[in-house]
């Protein structure tokens, strides 16, 4: 709890103190993003592996304030993911659902004539939803946890209007700790107005 509400300083304070260099530009984005999976029970005699690489989406939007500083919102769908185990005998299957809210502040640093460096830094609210049969019906449920968000990556201007970025982003834990891990790899296309 005490990461959430420094994460959520941090960010009050970056939209603050870039709030007086307004210029108030508003951009749209959105994205594919790659995560793990994992899968780890006790006692699971299963062969199969027990993580898989998933693909899911993510939009965004936020404002400029000035060319460095800025705030964005986001939703992050991060694909479902099954697996099949076997435990003292029992065979069974789990299923996770993950998705995350987050709100950031963001940082832009030029490194070149179209290349920015980005940082983001906030909170994020993860959802879990995990269905399982046999030993592993004990996951069953629909959790929800906030954790910190931050964000590192770079960024290419296609143009004025059209941006690419890479990014790693840690969303932090889910509450039920089956399926997604804590980070993702996202690949994203932004537009600015």
């Amino acid at each position: 709890m005490k990461k959430v509400i420094l994460a959520l300083i941090a960010t009050a304070g970056i939209v603050g103190g870039a709030s007086a260099q307004t210029i108030n530009s508003p951009y749209v984005g959105v994205g594919a993003v790659w995560s793990e999976h994992r899968y780890n029970l006790n006692n699971d005699v299963t062969s199969n592996d027990r993580k898989s690489d998933e693909w899911g989406g993510k939009v965004y939007g936020g404002v400029q304030f000035n060319p460095m500083f800025g705030a964005e919102v986001g939703y992050t769908d991060f694909g479902k993911s099954n697996y099949s185990y076997n435990v003292a005998g029992v065979p069974g299957r789990a299923e996770a659902d993950a998705k995350s809210f987050y709100l950031a502040g963001t940082a832009r640093y030029p490194v070149a004539e179209k290349i920015n460096v980005i940082g983001k830094l906030g909170v994020a609210h993860n959802k879990n939803d995990v269905e399982a049969t046999g030993v592993a019906a004990a996951y069953n449920g629909d959790s929800s946890r906030n954790a910190v968000y931050a964000s590192l990556g770079a960024e290419y201007a296609i143009n004025e209007k059209v941006s690419l970025s890479l990014e790693y982003e840690h969303y932090g834990k889910n509450d039920i700790d089956v399926g997604r891990r804590k980070g993702a790899v996202s690949l994203g296309a932004r537009y600015n107005f």
